[in-house]
């Protein structure tokens, strides 16, 4: 089972050469469905605005599981949330909303950071609080299948 996040289209200037959706758009969207848990947590773009503390992206696992072509509707569904005191390791899918295929999986490391000093740093207790409560309510829908990236959390 999975987590419901977004649904996105696949646009024509998406499309390479081969016909179908180039690869850079997976993760664009991928993306885009994680912005939705990022303002949940108060640390998407309002917190980096506001706050200068945000997430990056350190290391991603992706799979391109069948083709979506221009036109096409996905669901983005998260599989998998976890955190330590700075990081967060999340796993989304794609699944094809008409023929409900899997089209893609993206699995991420991103770190918290202070973007003043353009260092790590650690969840403010708050937002500990906001990922914890949406994990313990969600985690019975986890299904994450193999994660690549779980080590490299540090609890």
């Amino acid at each position: 089972m999975s987590i419901f996040l977004k649904t996105g289209r696949v646009k024509a200037e998406w499309a390479d050469y081969n016909g179908h959706m180039n690869l850079a758009f997976y993760i664009h969207l991928f993306d885009s469905a994680w912005e939705t848990l990022l303002e949940k947590f108060h640390i998407g773009e309002e917190s980096a605005i506001n706050q200068k503390r945000t997430t990056f992206a350190v290391e991603a696992h992706t799979t391109y599981d069948k083709e979506v072509k221009v036109g096409d509707e996905v669901d983005l569904n998260l599989l998998f949330l976890d955190r330590d005191k700075k990081r967060l390791v999340y796993k989304l899918e794609m699944q094809s909303k008409q023929e409900q295929y899997l089209a893609s999986t993206t699995e991420v490391c991103s770190l918290y950071v202070d973007l003043e000093e353009r260092k790590v740093t650690e969840f403010e207790q708050e937002k500990e609080d906001l990922i914890d409560k949406f994990i313990d309510e969600n985690k019975k829908n986890f299904n994450p299948g193999e994660l690549h990236l779980i080590d490299k959390l540090k609890k």
